[in-house]
């Protein structure tokens, strides 16, 4: 009679180990993936580990991680933003044009103080984002038609409220967002980490970041439990459109000059490093932490090639393998479950 039980038992137990390794496996596979590529490309380039190439990883990291946060609440929300890249311009130019010593470029009675330009960059990327949490919230146009209408838009009034020319001459108090440093670490660097901090709060910790999930996981039990559904993808929009003007901004103290050409395809590695980083596409699924460590691997994987001497060609055709690879381990992911 035992030696029937335990026989019973046994695939019961498989079933359950089966089951732990899987979800180890989607906890620390990234993170593994991520170690082996750097201990690779390690081995490979004897310049890889020094402190000045991982810094300078970090850096350019900062700028996709800002983008791919902001993208992580519009896709736990069971949403996409196909805008950042423009408005990432959008808001560059506007801040630039209050923050620049060009008699040219500046708007009347400037250089400004730098907070006001760095408000004026915030509220143009938080109005964006606002525009598209509308027409998809109030309106139930589908994300990516809202947008990519967003994506023209934003790029069209870039290029209108500068005359196709770039903003130059910036003030140092303005640079030094993205030229800085605090204790030896880049100043984007640190606004990275902060914003990371305070969304992995958000989204872990407050009753916002549990209705963010459950709007994505299920819309129809959240709004049966009394959450506003509406108002939670509005808000999502909202927070994407802020972090694409924070980090165009950053990009144009880092560059000296705001180019309305800037943030060209910038949505792609954004949205990469989210769904790498494990964050479903169908909603209610991901963490922030996985999207840090999303982008810190294609941060990695782009220097990498850098170094190897790998084209920029070549390089585009990896990433776009890693988006698809990433995709189908999603959806196999959502079979299973």
């Amino acid at each position: 009679m035992s030696s029937v039980v335990e026989k019973e038992r046994e695939p019961v137990v498989g079933e359950k180990t089966k089951r732990r390794a899987t979800s180890a496996a989607q906890r620390w596979g990234i993170l593994i993936a991520l170690v082996v590529v750097c201990v690779a490309l390690s081995l490979l380039n004897e310049y890889f580990l020094t402190t000045r190439n991982i810094l300078n990883v970090l850096r350019q990291t900062a700028i996709n991680g800002i983008l791919a946060i902001g993208l992580t609440f519009v896709i736990l929300a069971r949403g996409i933003d196909l805008s950042v890249g423009s408005v990432v311009a959008l808001a560059g130019v506007v801040a630039a044009s209050l923050a620049t010593t060009s008699s040219t470029a500046m708007v009347a009675g400037g250089p400004y103080p730098v907070v006001l330009a760095l408000a004026a960059g915030l509220l143009v990327g938080a109005a964006a984002g606002a525009v598209n949490g509308v027409v998809v919230a109030r309106f139930s146009v589908p994300a990516f038609v809202a947008t990519l209408g967003m994506l023209s838009i934003a790029r069209g009034l870039t290029l209108l409220y500068v005359d196709g020319r770039p903003v130059p001459a910036l003030t140092p108090e303005f640079r030094w967002i993205g030229t800085g440093d605090v204790l030896g670490v880049p100043m984007p660097v640190v606004i990275f980490g902060l914003v990371f901090l305070v969304s992995w709060w958000v989204l872990s910790q407050t009753r916002f970041g549990r209705h963010v999930y459950a709007a994505g996981g299920n819309p129809h039990a959240a709004t049966v439990s009394g959450i506003d559904v509406t108002r939670i993808r509005l808000l999502v929009f909202v927070i994407s459109g802020a972090l694409a003007g924070l980090a165009g901004m950053m990009l144009a103290a880092r560059t000296g000059s705001a180019l309305p050409q800037a943030g060209v395809a910038y949505e792609l590695d954004a949205i990469a490093a989210v769904v790498i980083g494990g964050t479903s596409l169908a909603g209610g699924v991901g963490r922030v932490t996985g999207t840090l460590i999303g982008a810190l691997l294609i941060g990695v994987v782009n220097n990498g090639l850098d170094l190897m001497g790998v084209e920029s060609y070549y390089q585009l055709v990896i990433k776009g393998m890693l988006i698809v690879a990433a995709v189908m381990l999603d959806q196999s992911r959502n079979k299973r479950e």
